[in-house]
């Protein structure tokens, strides 16, 4: 699978942890046929390509926003260097839909970003 399913799937069991719910709650709260234990497990691991409708679903049954759902910073440790490498991954693929201007003005933001971050440490 992708590392883009794998990091959505990744952040799915962070938010149902964080939430105290099991896979078995996740796939009842869905109210749905052929959600079950092993297909929440599925999704979570990234071996299971998920549709937008599969993920609204999920994030339905988890009570969340899509926001929340990107919000990769919320749930995850930011000094984990794997979980860093899933985040750049993510970003890079929105980039990529973006036209250049766009993308060097993120990049023009984001290095005044880290230099104002840099002069308060």
């Amino acid at each position: 699978m992708s590392e883009l399913s794998k990091l959505i799937g990744r952040q799915i069991r962070l938010i149902r942890d964080n939430k105290n719910l099991t896979q078995d709650h996740v796939a009842e709260r869905t109210g749905r046929e052929g959600y079950n234990k092993a297909r929440i497990s599925r999704i979570e691991t990234g071996k299971e390509n998920i549709t937008l409708e599969t993920l609204e679903v999920v994030m339905n049954a988890l009570e969340i926003t899509p926001y929340e759902l990107f919000d990769f910073g919320k749930y995850q440790d930011p000094l984990d260097y794997e979980q860093k490498q899933q985040v750049v991954e993510a970003y890079k693929h929105m980039l990529l839909e973006r036209g250049l201007d766009e993308i060097e003005y993120v990049i023009r933001t984001s290095k005044d970003f880290f230099g104002t971050l840099d002069s308060k440490k």
